[in-house]
């Protein structure tokens, strides 16, 4: 079940930090009634990022194959994508 709390909570930030590294999981946040932001952890949101950075590798690997390119295997993938993304 997703954490829901109004804007009027952040002002606990110990709190809200407590509870996003305790539970792993978004935050959402509401203004009169709306959803306006998520709150996270950094190491939940460095997981996203990771799943994201994946995602988007695979979408270009099969845009390449379709437009002719040849395939490589997963462990070449990965190593190339590894070396790309080294921050």
């Amino acid at each position: 079940m997703p954490m829901i709390m109004p804007i009027r909570d952040l002002r606990n930030t110990s709190n809200i930090s407590e509870l996003a590294h305790q539970k792993q999981e978004p935050i959402f946040i509401t203004k009169n009634g709306y959803s306006d932001l998520v709150v996270m952890s950094a190491e939940l949101y460095e997981r996203f990022a990771e799943i994201n950075r994946v995602d988007q590798a695979i979408e270009e690997a099969e845009r390449e194959v379709n437009e002719g390119a040849r395939p490589v295997s997963a462990k070449e993938a990965r190593k190339r994508l590894d070396k790309k993304y080294i921050i």
